[in-house]
């Protein structure tokens, strides 16, 4: 016995779903097109995919930056970088750079913008600390001070004979401070650097973070402090899972600034510090360019420093996707 299978027709069974009707091309959408999304397209490849795959090829020659014709030396240059010393030494300082400059300044940030929008008194409705409107602008005027101002400032800051620094250490006892080399010393130049850094930025970040925090509706807050949930508590188990995608972000910002932190060790190190300590892979590279003439080998750092870049952001998301955070935003 055999089972015969008839197709359902029209009007019979199951509906047969409508086929979506193409849009036709009007000059009006094809016009928007090319304004809004080819404009800005051609140029994104002018002016940066152009540009790195142009260094992509100049590392694998010998070129020199000044002469007409460059010689193919396929990979060498790269095994070049990564056996120097030099260079692997500014990479390891900004490994420690992309450690430590993120966390310390998004977790200074985030406390201050949590005491200036839900820090405040305890009794009534959630608030900040009084006054908080002054302490953000006070807490961000640093980031509209230009970074080259900032380190040069600092610098004088700094300094061993003249710096004021060691002038109000003396001041209140403490003698070992009188003509101490902050920045010329190998075992505080990165701390005093890195301090500099984070005082430029948590301003900034501090106000991105408050403008998210004061998107969370202030019943969750209150529901919480009703729960008996201290501030810590609050902040910890509420705040961060509400405002990740804001941290993420600021994460990124923040690491790729430290891969590069270029105009900082300029202007406070231009040598790289002492025994190299606060060298950088854009000082480095500059340097060989510019002072050696190589430039195949500083377009062989210049896409190194992409690549670890790229990682790094790519890290990052990684990471706060292995962590949840599409779910927990939901």
């Amino acid at each position: 016995m055999t089972a015969v299978v008839t197709p359902l027709q029209p009007g019979r069974g199951a509906a047969v779903p409508a086929r979506p009707r193409r849009r036709k091309l009007t000059l009006d959408r094809v016009s928007f097109m090319l304004v809004f999304l080819g404009v800005p397209l051609a140029i994104y490849v002018i002016f940066v995919v152009s540009p790195f795959l142009q260094a992509v090829y100049y590392s694998l020659t010998s070129w020199s930056g000044f002469t007409p014709t460059q010689t193919f030396v396929g990979l060498d240059n790269y095994t070049r970088v990564l056996t120097d010393s030099i260079f692997l030494r500014a990479m390891r300082n900004n490994i420690i750079l992309v450690v430590v400059l993120p966390l310390v300044t998004i977790v200074l940030a985030l406390a201050l913008a949590s005491l200036l929008t839900v820090g405040g008194s305890s009794r009534g409705q959630t608030r900040g600390l009084k006054g908080s409107d002054f302490y953000r602008v006070v807490s961000f005027f640093p980031y509209v001070i230009p970074a080259i101002v900032i380190g040069i400032m600092w610098s004088r800051i700094y300094d061993p004979s003249a710096g004021i620094l060691n002038g109000l250490l003396t001041r209140v006892g403490v003698d070992s401070a009188a003509s101490f080399p902050w920045l010329g010393d190998e075992r505080t130049a990165m701390p005093a650097t890195i301090f500099v850094i984070v005082w430029g930025f948590v301003g900034f970040y501090m106000v991105l973070f408050v403008a998210a925090i004061k998107g969370i509706p202030a019943e969750i807050f209150e529901a919480a402090r009703i729960d008996g949930a201290g501030r810590l508590r609050t902040a910890v188990s509420i705040t961060v899972p509400l405002i990740r995608d804001n941290v993420q972000t600021a994460y990124v910002y923040m690491g790729i600034l430290a891969l590069d932190a270029f105009v900082y060790m300029a202007a406070l190190n231009p040598g790289g510090g002492p025994n190299n300590s606060t060298l950088v892979m854009s000082q480095q590279l500059l340097t060989t360019a510019f002072t050696k003439g190589q430039f195949g080998v500083a377009c062989a750092m210049g896409v190194v420093l992409a690549v670890v870049t790229l990682a790094f952001s790519g890290l990052v998301f990684l990471v706060n996707r292995l962590l949840g955070g599409k779910e927990e935003t939901r």
